[in-house]
């Protein structure tokens, strides 16, 4: 049994096939004799019956539905029933279908959509990823260009909207070695190149995967991954070991001593990792005042380079610095250094210190009476204000009492003649009925009598 993949695409160069018989239009899937690429007519093919599994990959207009597939029985297949059979697997993308069909009935089948004309079927076998090898002194901040190639069998695959699929991806991922910056440091995704002509690819649908990635991670020693993945497949190169040094360039400033005086800053290489005759600096110097200057220091057979920079006083100056050069291994470099920067303080000014007062005798003796007077004030107000506080307190103290303990009332009794004169009068009728009741036997006017009220025998 066997296992085919089938990829439907686009070719830009095609035979003529307006005469093309009814046997060219459905045509047997075959390994053999490393036939790669067959029409696809009247979206038509015929799959053998020794085929076990089958991989299509049918390209469409973006945005177009998926695809239906017509079996030889006239049943069809859609995307939806990928949910239902376990031996259909359907990726319905924007712009393509990938379907991989497990046992597929042997016969002619048929797809139905919008599929991109001129289209062929690519059978692949051996599919796999070379890309070269990094450089084995790297420095961070350098820029690094770097070139991969999918093959199918050994030949890189000649189509390319299947190329608009695949992508290259690179991963620098840290080797743990405490003795290295990077310890700890994980994976670093640096790059994800296309084959789309852009960057630093050269050219377009040239089945070259050309790109470019920074250093911008810490120095160390890393192991680069390089790989391809798609729903179709996934293919990873692991390089050998590599070590990320820090940059081979040192700084040392010496500041203006005066404003007429310019600031220098020194450069120097290390010629064990550069050759310092092939070195080219330029960059941008960013001044307090918001100005900016752009600079070249040229190549020359030394270790330094001296950058003279303009004194406009105190603030932050900031230098960006881009280098390009060979290394020790003779391979030519360019690299973009990390942003140097150094900052003057503003100068403090010095306020003059006022003259003391000449204060007279007659003068110092008004000063110490009146200092006097205000000490003798203040204790006086303190002393009030302590008795005024304690006869507050036992003022307070004395109401609780009476009010709480010896439940008096806090407000005095007065008598005044009006009050006296309407109680006498109250008290008047009461005389009277005391009198009536005496008469009859029934009470006494005489307080303190006990008052008879029985009957008489009459």
């Amino acid at each position: 049994m066997r296992s085919i993949m089938l990829v439907v695409c686009l070719v830009m160069m095609l035979p003529n096939t307006s005469s093309a018989t009814n046997e060219d239009k459905i045509t047997l899937l075959q390994r053999d004799g490393r036939q790669n690429e067959i029409p696809l007519l009247e979206n038509r093919f015929r799959i053998d019956y020794k085929v076990d599994e089958i991989t299509l990959l049918f390209f469409r207009k973006p945005g177009a539905p998926a695809v239906v597939l017509v079996k030889p029985d006239g049943s069809k297949y859609y995307a939806t029933s990928a949910r239902k059979d376990d031996n259909l697997q359907w990726f319905d993308e924007l712009s393509y279908d990938l379907i991989t069909i497990k046992q597929p009935m042997p016969g002619p089948w048929q797809v139905v959509g919008s599929i991109l004309p001129k289209s062929r079927i690519v059978v692949l076998g051996e599919v796999e990823l070379q890309a070269e090898p990094l450089p084995p002194l790297l420095f961070r901040g350098e820029t690094v260009k770097i070139t991969g190639q999918i093959l199918n069998d050994g030949e890189p695959i000649q189509v390319g909207l299947f190329r608009d699929v695949v992508s290259l991806n690179v991963d620098f991922i840290s080797t743990n070695n405490s003795d290295f910056a990077n310890f700890g440091a994980g994976t670093q995704n640096v790059a994800e190149f296309k084959d789309d002509g852009r960057g630093f690819d050269e050219r377009p649908k040239d089945g070259i995967f050309t790109g470019e990635f920074k250093l911008v991670f810490p120095a160390g020693q890393w192991r680069p991954e390089l790989y391809i993945e798609t729903p179709l497949l996934k293919r990873t190169v692991v390089q050998d070991l590599i070590e990320v040094k820090e940059p081979p360039f040192s700084y040392e400033i010496a500041l203006a001593e005066d404003d007429l005086q310019e600031h220098q800053l020194t450069i120097t290489l290390d010629n064990q990792i550069v050759q310092p005759d092939t070195v080219l600096i330029q960059g941008k110097i960013y001044y307090p005042n918001n100005e900016e200057q752009m600079f070249t220091l040229d190549a020359k057979n030394s270790l330094t380079r001296q950058l003279t920079i303009k004194n406009y006083d105190w603030g932050r100056y900031s230098i960006e610095l881009s280098v390009f050069g060979t290394n020790v291994n003779g391979r030519e470099f360019m690299a973009t250094l990390p942003t140097y920067k150094f900052e003057i303080e503003r100068p403090i000014e010095v306020v003059p210190e006022l003259p003391e007062p000449i204060i007279t005798p007659a003068q110092q003796q008004e000063i110490e009476r009146v200092a006097k007077e205000a000490e003798s004030m203040a204790t006086i107000t303190f002393i009030s204000l302590i008795v005024g506080g304690n006869l507050l307190v036992l003022l307070l103290g004395w109401l609780a009492i009476r009010v709480f303990v010896q439940k008096k009332s806090i407000m005095p009794k007065i008598n005044l003649p009006f009050m006296k004169k309407k109680t006498a009068v109250e008290n008047e009728p009461q005389s009277n009925e005391k009198k009536e009741l005496d008469k009859n036997g029934s009470k006494s006017d005489r307080s303190g009598e006990i008052l008879n009220l029985s009957m008489s025998d009459d």
